[in-house]
């Protein structure tokens, strides 16, 4: 295949990336190396050049597994990043391997001596996915929607499970590896991005449940200053009904039981689990949980110990941060989808027509000790109990759970996983932040869904993930938008609301078809205006207020001087 090769100096110098590009590979020399990558075309038909599998960190084994990331040496030949790169460890991953510190780089066009100064805005994204599944590769973030607007993309594997996430509160494991993996990624963004035709001072972070709690981590971390300039949490929030705590030694000690490590300290987990092979780190995944995949989000960041020498990601309970003003003020949007988790419950309803009733029936049994494993509230405490008989009156109206109250079931799972979480991180940053905030709820019921009802097909209704159908070509379970589709005015829609935001700081374009007489307003505690996203674009107010209220009310703000006590996980 005939090779291009691209300097910053010469070659390509005023070329469009023409239709005869595609397929073709290309070399860019950036401060790190020269890289090899390839021309793919997006949904219009613009030839975009692609770098995949960019490695941004040294491969975090042997002796470096459960340490932060080393960053990449420069390299003296060339990095090959033609095709795919790896993902982390994890059930069911494509390309698995513990050498996955990589990101992705998609641009519409190559810097060179003519527009040299031309650059474009950069969108950093993290992929969801519960801090253990999920990669940034294009089977799932396939980049061919965001590349029909001026923007350089950039997705970015970390490290995930325990490989990435485990804590014990001690030097031995401080936790946020992950995390840490997501801020080298962004260093690495900082130095090379100017070789794509990035623009090094233009930076928006954006994620996506597990990713949006990334990225309200990354506002409250010392870690991530000067490293980004906007910012969006799509679908989660690490500001939610209960502190992060310390550690979660408790799943670091289960994660020994399973693998046949000793538990007696910190430092004898950690070194027999560096023994280990990564596939039995995957193998042992399903029993980590405590009940049928529960709770969803198990691997939790922490508020780190201070250990001489180690860079700490997060120094105190990120409420406390944001009431103290500790955070990065920078313009944010976040918000939800309509129905959220509330998906989940396709599963109970189908299963229970079946005349399995042995899920409800569980559920109605244990309701205060399973509740506050699938809701993700404290456990085994008076408090906690009383939570529960709260959530039951409230969603059920003191019924049983059953086919009747089904619907109570699903606004809690969305409620309890998301939507709280959003509302309360949109809430804190508006009242202490100079910079806006746009908050939003997203409706628009697509023809596809990542839940739908087995005999009909048809979506149970906008759930988590489904507005990333929009954003990205999720190839590996969907099909590809074309412009002769009904999906193609939100996928336009979506992409330049994002890309303005990217570009100027305001999710609303000018002088783009679609967006005429529209303006959204920031959200303030007082206004509290939300855009709806949906066949069209519309403004309201105060959204789940009677359902906000009562976890307001469940779970009020602590004080600033108490520091965050340690929960079970």
């Amino acid at each position: 295949m005939r090779i291009f090769l691209i300097t910053l100096l010469i070659a390509m110098a005023g070329m469009a990336l023409g239709d005869q590009l595609e397929g073709q590979e290309a070399e860019v020399t950036a401060p790190i190396g020269r890289i090899r990558g390839k021309f793919m075309q997006s949904r219009l038909g613009r030839q975009f050049f692609a770098a995949r599998g960019v490695r941004y960190g040294e491969a975090p084994i042997g002796e470096h597994r459960f340490k932060q990331a080393v960053p990449a040496k420069p390299w003296t030949t060339v990095f090959d990043a033609t095709e795919e790169g790896p993902a982390c460890p994890q059930p069911a991953a494509i390309l698995p391997s513990e050498d996955c510190l990589r990101l992705n780089v998609y641009t519409p066009k190559l810097p060179s001596a003519q527009n040299s100064d031309a650059k474009k805005p950069v969108l950093v994204f993290f992929h969801a996915g519960g801090f253990y599944v999920g990669s940034a590769q294009s089977n799932l973030y396939g980049p061919e929607y965001l590349m029909d607007q001026d923007i350089v993309l950039v997705t970015v594997n970390y490290r995930l499970m325990s490989l990435g996430f485990i804590s014990t509160g001690d030097a031995e494991a401080p936790g946020n590896l992950g995390l840490k993996d997501q801020v080298e990624a962004l260093r690495w963004v900082k130095r090379n991005i100017e070789s794509f035709g990035g623009d090094s001072g233009n930076v928006v972070i954006a994620g996506y449940s597990a990713g949006a709690w990334s990225v309200s981590l990354h506002l409250v971390s010392p870690m991530t200053k000067g490293l980004f300039h906007r910012a969006i949490a799509m679908s989660g929030s690490a500001i939610y009904q209960k502190p992060l705590g310390r550690h979660q030694k408790d799943l670091a000690e289960r994660q020994a039981r399973l693998l046949g490590c000793p538990t007696n300290t910190s430092r004898a987990i950690m070194a027999c689990l560096k023994t280990k092979s990564m596939q039995e780190f995957v193998d042992s995944f399903e029993k980590m949980f405590d009940w049928r995949y529960n709770p969803v989000l198990l691997w939790n960041p922490v508020v780190e110990p201070k250990v001489p020498g180690v860079e700490r990601y997060l120094t105190d309970e990120p409420v406390k941060l944001i009431l103290q003003g500790k955070f990065h003020q920078v313009p944010l949007i976040t918000g939800i989808t309509k129905d959220e988790f509330g998906g989940n419950v396709v599963n109970w309803v189908e299963t229970e027509r079946k005349g399995n009733v042995s899920l409800f029936t569980e559920l109605n049994d244990n309701w205060e000790t399973l509740a506050p494993i699938i809701f993700q509230y404290e456990r085994i405490t008076p408090r906690s109990k009383e939570i529960s008989r709260d959530f039951k009156s409230f969603y059920f109206r003191d019924q049983p759970v059953s086919l009747k109250t089904v619907d109570g079931v699903a606004q809690l799972y969305a409620d309890g996983l998301i939507v709280f979480s959003v509302h309360r991180l949109a809430k804190l940053i508006a009242a202490v932040s100079t910079q806006p905030v746009y908050y939003y709820e997203f409706t628009y019921q697509g023809r596809y869904s990542h839940h739908v009802w087995s005999d009909t097909k048809k979506p149970y209704g906008v759930v988590h993930h489904d507005d990333l159908l929009y954003l990205f070509n999720v190839k590996r379970y969907f099909p590809y938008f074309n412009t002769n589709d009904p999906e193609y005015s939100m996928v336009r829609r979506l992409t330049s609301m994002w890309t303005s935001f990217a570009k100027c700081g305001n999710p609303i374009p000018r002088d783009v078809e679609g967006f005429e007489n529209v303006t959204w307003d920031a959200f303030t505690p007082e206004n509290k205006k939300y855009m709806n996203i949906g066949d069209n674009l519309t403004m309201a107010t105060d959204l789940y207020a009677v359902r906000m209220n009562e976890w307001e009310k469940l779970f009020p703000l602590p004080s600033v001087d108490t520091p965050g006590t340690n929960v079970k996980h």
